[in-house]
């Protein structure tokens, strides 16, 4: 039984300044004890990823680094499986492969890139990830599909990791996760966003039971592989504080919800550290949650003492 794993811990980051900023808040990361850097995948204020991620590695010694995740429609498989073996190659086999169906609306109508159906961009990402690990393998590869045909490709250079980076799928929805299920070495289980935007739904969506819902639908996917799945969360809401009552009230309130799905979900992180870690803990006893990334640089230093004392155990 692989369940429970011990604790890790990532933060996921958009952008800097300037090179040297960049390089730093990595090192940073490292140095508070984080495993990943991970980046988003759009095409607003943000460093785009593939760059960015390996400027990281290039200033670090062991921080991995990934996205959360890179959107299938938005790059041939073929390019973004010489990038990552590229990166893993350049890192030491530092990289993390997070890959999803895309969901961000605005990303789509910007871009005038169509935004399919959403069974259309699952089954197109499915492919993806046949033809990424595909090339990743020893020797010339081919493949032939409903959206890709790849002819006696040797993808080439190879990853540093056998088979390859560890893949990272992500989603909240029955379709999505029954896909993680069967294919990802990482799963992202994450409040659903059908609309496009992250709006009271979404938030309804990080219920306690909502969570559990979608694990079964993880472990139908998944059957004999579940216990080698690594289980991630992508925590939405941090606020290190004595007093969590009037915050989490706040955090209801701006939702929609009830305070106790707040109090309860796992993507929400309001209490002391002490709280904080034992909410953690309770979250991979129930779920399998071991794995958990916040977001930018406010919300990694707040919790750098629950890192400090989880991370590993």
């Amino acid at each position: 039984m692989a369940h429970p794993r011990k604790f890790r811990f990532g933060v996921q980051l958009s952008t800097a300044p300037t090179a040297e900023a960049w390089r730093d808040v990595a090192r940073e990361v490292e140095g508070l004890g984080y495993a990943t850097l991970f980046l988003p995948d759009h095409f607003g204020d943000q460093l785009a990823p593939v760059p960015a991620m390996m400027a990281a590695a290039d200033a670090t010694t062991t921080l991995r680094v990934g996205t959360l995740v890179f959107d299938n429609d938005y790059k041939h498989p073929v390019v973004l499986a010489k990038e990552m073996a590229t990166i893993d190659l350049l890192s030491g086999g530092r990289v993390e492969f997070g890959l999803g169906a895309g969901w961000m609306a605005s990303d789509y109508d910007q871009s005038g890139i169509a935004m399919d159906t959403p069974s259309v961009r699952i089954a197109r990402m499915e492919e993806g990830l046949e033809v990424i690990r595909g090339l990743w393998a020893d020797g010339a590869y081919s493949f032939q599909g409903s959206h890709y045909t790849i002819t006696g490709l040797d993808g080439l250079p190879k990853p540093v990791q056998k088979p390859g980076p560890p893949v990272l799928l992500g989603g909240g929805g029955p379709k999505v996760l029954g896909v993680a299920g069967r294919h990802a070495d990482i799963v992202g289980v994450n409040p659903s966003i059908p609309a496009g935007e992250v709006g009271p739904d979404a938030a309804r969506d990080a219920a306690s039971d909502r969570v559990d819902q979608k694990l079964e639908w993880l472990r139908a996917g998944a059957g004999d592989r579940f216990d080698d799945l690594e289980l991630n969360a992508l925590v939405f809401v941090v606020n290190v504080t004595d007093d969590p009552a009037p915050v989490r009230e706040m955090v209801a309130g701006f939702f929609g919800v009830d305070q106790q799905l707040v109090a309860d979900s796992p993507y929400v992180w309001i209490g002391s550290a002490a709280e904080i870690a034992e909410h953690l803990r309770a979250a991979r006893e129930r779920w399998g949650f071991s794995y958990f990334v916040v977001q930018g640089t406010d919300a990694m230093h707040a919790v750098a003492p629950v890192v400090a004392e989880l991370a590993g155990t």
